[in-house]
């Protein structure tokens, strides 16, 4: 139940939200995060996925060397479940330890010191000197004797991939549980806009009759120099110049249009963001030819909800 305190008057909205039609699906929000990591024989992955409002669709993308690769395949996938926002999206990968049952030898430079070694071995007994044997630990400690097994990159790749799927599905099921809630919200707006325009069109007679009681009061005193025929027609055209039922009439088809919209589901967030700017423009024309208090606070409280939903929808994909 959404619930708008009026200046010139108090309502309850009670929303009607209609069911969604299958296969047709709910506006999104742009604003989501989701994180999923996991261990794998290599090491630990982890996705960061952060979306924001944007104009269009922008991606930022931070992966480790090692998955550079991917790149081209986690743009694809975004562009294709995405419409609009700007992600970022980042991919941490912390390698294991390497254990010594991973470790490899370096075999050639191995041999190299071995070689090394016997042939200082035999400049040492010419020069009748003596050098300490080689012993293993000190060849394992070599720098770059031992050396840990590469990731296969192949599977550290898929593995990856299968990950950022899951990501992926979680920042959509995110922005899906957002856009719900926003419609929910831009309904309850809507509805209280149509409360507003349907009191002031119930008010028009009475501010009509109001506004000529006003002008024939100022012109009485000039009654008696100007004929009585040309007073009431620049009495009808002043009328008209204040009359506001063109603008509900627009008002109430802007508000009839953001409903089929939000039903429509999809990417609706610019079509939204275009009707904002009409229903405005009519909210600002009520105040310009508001003659009567109530007139205008009706028409700043209709400015007010315009506000509250502009700033809703920005945030619509």
């Amino acid at each position: 139940m959404g619930r708008f305190m009026g200046r010139w008057n108090q309502f309850t909205i009670v929303p009607t939200i209609p069911p969604t039609t299958p296969g047709r699906p709910m506006p999104y929000s742009m604003t989501a995060f989701a994180r999923c990591d996991r261990e794998t024989p290599w090491g630990s992955l982890a996705w960061e996925l952060r979306s924001v409002n944007h104009r269009y669709l922008e991606l930022a993308l931070r992966l480790p060397e090692e998955l550079r690769g991917l790149e081209p395949a986690v743009r694809d996938t975004l562009s294709k479940r995405l419409a609009r926002g700007k992600v970022d999206c980042n991919l941490r990968f912390q390698p294991r330890e390497a254990t010594a049952g991973e470790l490899k030898v370096d075999e050639a430079l191995l041999g190299r010191l071995l070689a090394l070694g016997r042939r200082a071995e035999e400049l040492a007994a010419g020069a009748q000197a003596s050098v300490g044997p080689w012993r293993v630990g000190d060849l394992l400690r070599w720098p770059g004797v031992l050396q840990a097994a590469e990731p296969d990159l192949g599977a550290l790749g898929e593995a990856a991939l299968g990950l950022f799927h899951e990501a992926v599905e979680e920042l959509v099921a995110t922005r899906r549980r957002e856009g719900e809630r926003l419609c929910e919200l831009l309904r309850q707006r809507l509805d209280a806009m149509a409360a507003v325009a349907a009191q002031l069109r119930a008010l028009l007679p009475e501010l009509a009759e109001s506004q000529r009681a006003r002008l024939h009061e100022r012109l009485e005193e000039l009654r008696a120099q100007l004929d009585a025929a040309r007073l009431e027609q620049e009495l009808v055209m002043a009328l008209q110049k204040a009359d506001v039922g063109e603008e509900l009439d627009r008002l109430e088809v802007h508000i009839g249009e953001a409903r089929r919209v939000l039903d429509q589901g999809g990417p609706v967030g610019r079509r939204l963001d275009f009707l904002m700017q009409e229903l405005n423009r009519e909210a600002n024309t009520l105040v310009a030819k508001s003659a009567d208090l109530r007139q205008t606070n009706a028409s700043v409280d209709l400015k007010v909800l315009i506000e509250q939903l502009r700033e809703q929808v920005q945030n619509l994909e």
